[in-house]
């Protein structure tokens, strides 16, 4: 994708971006693709090779991004047979930003969240974390023109994001952006991350955002079970703070951020025995194949109770009232899971259901 923004030095701006910033870019198309063929080969003798509707449900976030994301995709999950329709166009569904709080959680309308993200800011490590990189934003100011309070760590997070789609399509990086910089940012953004899905209160911080989205999922194997879920695939396709949140709250987040086009896939068996159990795999880069996940202290595959067991502490019951938002009311958290994708604007959740 193109960068979300740009800074007051930037020696590109929006030039090189024809669509503008935080579209989907033509590599990123090519990658979605490829996503979608991994996942056609995957799943070839589960998924039907064209599109069925009462086997698999696509949801996005409501950006251009991760609608267009979604589309490429699919072009690879579902290539078309005939050479007069090159493309054969599948229902996406969507719901405006405001409203999605099961992939886009509303984390700054979230009184209690904020007030562990204060305390979380006020620990001492982070603090003297924060000191050892004092020289260094200051340095950045000159190089990017940024002014003293937006030298966020979020601020330079826009910074490394734009030099990181730079780089990503063949741009010339502005000399002050050595390797070392670059690793210094890269740092940096890795430190925010674990600022918000770690280091304090971590359980309760996770029921405020990746919770919600697990709870969804669990919520779909339990229809599963009960045969009140037809469909053989839940596709997501949203944000890499969708899949680090996520990851954070079932603890198998490890960093770096995800690259674009990971996928972190759920997979639902049936045992040989009728019991039930959950699989995951992580997909970050296409020249290996997906990572196996476990869930901290659970066997892979994980039985469905233990796997619930496991989870319940970070899946919020009532998400306004836990936030402690005035005229709390409860939260409908919406369908949920399976495979994911996305794009930096792309991530991924999946689910897949068979006998074995």
């Amino acid at each position: 994708r193109s960068p979300l923004g740009t800074y007051p030095t930037d020696p590109h701006k929006a030039a090189p971006w024809p669509q503008g910033f935080q579209q989907l870019t033509e590599v990123g198309i090519l990658q979605q693709k490829a996503l979608g063929r991994f996942l056609r080969e995957r799943y070839a003798g589960f998924l039907s090779a064209s599109y069925k509707p009462q086997e698999i449900y696509i949801r996005s976030t409501d950006y251009d991004r991760t609608l267009m994301s979604a589309q490429a995709n699919l072009m690879g999950l579902y290539p078309s047979s005939d050479p007069e329709i090159s493309w054969r166009p599948v229902p996406i569904h969507t719901v405006p930003t405001k409203y999605d709080k099961l992939l886009k959680p509303p984390t700054r309308n979230c009184l209690r969240y904020q007030q562990l993200m204060g305390e979380t800011i006020n620990l001492p490590s982070y603090q003297a974390k924060m000191e050892t990189w004092k020289g260094f934003m200051r340095e950045m100011a000159n190089h990017t023109g940024l002014k003293e309070e937006q030298l966020t760590l979020r601020g330079l997070w826009r910074v490394h994001d734009s030099l990181f789609c730079q780089k990503t399509h063949n741009l010339t990086l502005p000399s002050w952006a050595t390797p070392q910089v670059l690793a210094t940012l890269s740092e940096m953004e890795a430190f925010n991350v674990e600022a918000h899905v770690g280091m304090h209160a971590s359980q309760e911080k996770a029921r405020f955002t990746g919770g919600i989205l697990l709870g969804a999922i669990l919520s779909n194997f339990s229809k599963v079970v009960c045969r009140d879920l037809p469909l053989k695939m839940i596709m997501y396709s949203a944000h890499d703070s969708t899949l680090i949140a996520l990851q954070g709250a079932l603890g198998v987040y490890n960093g770096p951020p995800p690259p674009y086009a990971a996928c972190h896939g759920f997979e639902f068996y049936q045992e040989s025995n009728n019991s039930f159990s959950v699989s995951m795999f992580y997909r970050n880069e296409s020249s290996h194949q997906p990572h196996t996940l476990s869930l901290p202290d659970c066997p892979t595959p994980c039985p469905l109770p233990l796997f619930i067991h496991l989870t319940k502490a970070v899946v919020p019951l009532d998400w306004d009232a836990e936030c402690q938002n005035p005229r709390a009311g409860r939260t409908l958290t919406a369908l949920a899971v399976v495979v994911g994708l996305l794009s930096m604007a792309l991530i991924g959740v999946g689910i897949m259901y068979w006998r074995r």
